[in-house]
């Protein structure tokens, strides 16, 4: 009886048809290895490599989208709605929707008795104001410790904490939250333009890849490439951001303004509104409550505004990918901490920076101009407190769909802009000077609305203009964060001076405001005449990273994450690759392939003196 043939061919046994299959492939123990194990036979390298950097691309978008959206809650839940007081109106936000409470008289007696509020909140306002005047002294350091997406996490955090001690109003709770607060606004602000930035660098990388690999992983792209995505990164995170203002009003809106006198009665002894108000609302009522918000509905919005917060929070975490590779981290770190300590104040000697002060101080006061001067000063003194939000939306409102102005870059010269956002608010500020609107009267209300989305236009052109420029002119990576350190610290003075001088004349804040306008918009001019000169920016070294690790890095010969003052005397051979000066008197002449670097960290452990000489 024949025997069956076994279900399953035996390995090494010759089939029916030979030692072939049926795809012509030799089988048994002289099948080749790589047709066993090799790659898939329809594979097309280029395509994958197409479809690899597509989804690098978009991994950037959604970092941008993410970081922008994260920003918006932010300040969404931080800038809440106003309040008449001149300390808490330079913060339309949950401060001022917690200092609006506190300044009706009725609320303070019936809730909180003799504790002494408004003393609490003068010092809380003190230490949001005060402390960011020495963030320049260790922002740097913070953002290279815990790199540029964990302090952004670690402010946004630092934000929801400010939100979570209004469950329980106190003066060990209320001042050091604020304190903490003051703290974390200059490097969340600068590690944000600088991840921003870095986005932008990464987007031009991945959509010229094979530009890259024709280059070589040593060759810095050209200068001013990444510029176009720069600009419309920046745009995409200001129409985010300044939508931060018309939601801060949401709760303004559906809950606060139910509670609110109207403007008879708040207004009942406001004489002066506009060029001839004095200070912030003098004159304005004790009283704003017309009847008291119930407890648990305040709990219930605080803790709406807490779930916000904790979702930006997350926004943060979970989506916003790292704005450097690990190698590139340890690189930034290990030119040293005292270096990273003076490196700011050694930007100083750049004539950019120098030019650009103006503006910087400028771009904080005219946001603060119209959060307070605009619509405090002439929206609140005229048309009442319960229109405040419908003022801000406007604002914000403008202010968003103006930011996709900034990408006119595109087209126009660079300072179009900066010098359009300047003149626009040039002529608003000189019809401010003639503007006293009656207090108590609605007839000049959409004036008023038009006045407030021209501001946030200008203010658009300002914010994506300034940032746009830093990004441009400092695209080393290794000086991004000392930049836009600098940029938020002298907008956090100008937020200082603005809170000391909020008792000034209307007139005398008009008048700061446009000299600083003027000088501002000449001094950038004179930069830009500078630099169609060729006169050439002093810039501060950078130092060389001094690594103490050992680690699989340093076997490579070819460094991708090499920075941008690596390898330059080199000509592109990696991290271990740096030219030492001859002694003087030495004859020129070729040298050595082996004597023209120092030893790799890896071949010191290993006690070599470098590479033998052939």
């Amino acid at each position: 009886m024949e025997a069956e043939p076994p279900l399953y061919p035996v390995a090494g046994a010759v089939g029916a048809q030979g030692d072939e299959d049926q795809l012509g492939v030799p089988d048994g123990p002289e099948a080749p290895l790589d047709e066993l194990v090799g790659a898939y036979p329809n594979y097309n390298e280029q395509e994958e490599e197409r479809r690899y950097y597509r989804r690098k691309r978009l991994g950037v978008l959604k970092n941008v989208l993410a970081a922008s959206a994260g920003g918006m809650l932010t300040y969404g839940v931080y800038l809440e709605p106003g309040c008449p007081l001149h300390a808490c109106s330079l913060y339309p936000g949950l401060l001022q929707m917690q200092l609006i409470l506190h300044y009706d008289e009725t609320y303070r007696e019936v809730k909180y008795g003799n504790m002494g509020l408004p003393d609490i909140d003068s010092k809380m306002l003190m230490g949001i104001n005060v402390t960011p005047i020495v963030a320049l002294l260790y922002t740097p350091v913070l953002i290279r410790f815990f790199g540029t997406k964990w302090m952004m996490f670690l402010a946004v955090g630092i934000y929801a904490l400010f939100v979570s001690t209004n469950y329980w109003e106190r003066y060990y709770t209320l001042v050091p939250s604020a304190v903490a607060l003051g703290m974390a606004i200059v490097p969340l602000w600068a590690s944000m333009g600088n991840y921003i930035t870095r986005m932008a660098q990464k987007y031009y990388e991945y959509s010229h890849y094979k530009e890259q690999d024709e280059q070589g992983p040593q060759q810095r792209p050209p200068r001013g490439s990444h510029a176009p995505y720069l600009l419309v990164f920046q745009a995409i995170f200001y129409s985010f951001f300044h939508l931060s203002f018309a939601c801060a009003q949401l709760p303004m809106i559906y809950f606060l303004n139910h509670y609110l006198y109207d403007l008879n009665h708040t207004l009942y002894k406001v004489q002066n509104c506009g060029t001839n108000s004095q200070g912030i609302l003098t004159g304005f009522n004790k009283t704003v409550l017309r009847t008291l918000p119930r407890s648990r509905n305040l709990i219930v919005v605080e803790s709406v505004l807490m779930a916000v917060a904790f979702l930006a929070m997350l926004l943060v975490l979970g989506l916003c990918g790292a704005a450097y590779r690990p190698t590139e981290e340890i690189d930034l770190r290990s030119v040293g901490w005292g270096n990273i300590f003076q490196l700011p104040f050694k930007h100083v000697r750049d004539f950019r920076l120098r030019h650009l002060v103006p503006f910087f101080i400028y771009s904080g006061f005219e946001v603060l101009f119209a959060c307070t001067g605009l619509a405090l000063g002439y929206g609140v003194c005229s048309v009442g407190l319960e229109r405040l939000a419908y003022v801000l939306v406007a604002y914000s409102l403008g202010a968003s769909a103006a930011s996709a102005l900034g990408l006119l870059g595109l087209w126009l010269p660079r300072p179009a802009p900066l010098v359009a956002g300047a003149g626009l608010h040039l002529l608003l500020t000189v019809s401010l000077f003639f503007w006293a609107p009656a207090p108590r009267v609605l007839q000049h209300i959409g004036v008023l609305y038009a006045v407030a989305v021209l501001w946030g236009v200008g203010s658009a052109l300002n914010k994506t203009g300034l940032s746009t420029l830093l990004g441009i002119l400092y695209e080393d990576k290794e000086r991004q964060d000392f930049i836009f350190t600098i940029y938020h610290w002298w907008q956090a003075i100008a937020v200082f001076a603005v809170y000391l001088g909020s008792s000034l004349p209307m007139k005398a804040k008009l008048t700061v405001l446009l000299v600083t306008l003027v000088a501002a918009a000449a001094s950038y001019l004179w930069m830009e005449q500078k630099l169609r000169r060729g006169v050439v920016p002093r810039q501060p070294r950078i130092p060389r990273p001094q690594h103490k690790v050992r680690g699989y890095r340093y076997l490579e010969e070819d460094n991708s994450d090499e920075s941008d003052t690596e390898g330059e005397c080199g000509g592109g051979r990696g991290d271990c690759a740096e030219e030492e000066a001859g002694p003087v008197g030495s004859e020129p002449g070729p040298k050595p392939a082996g004597l023209c670097r120092r030893p790799c960290p890896y071949e010191q452990a290993l006690g070599g003196d470098g590479p033998e000489e052939q």
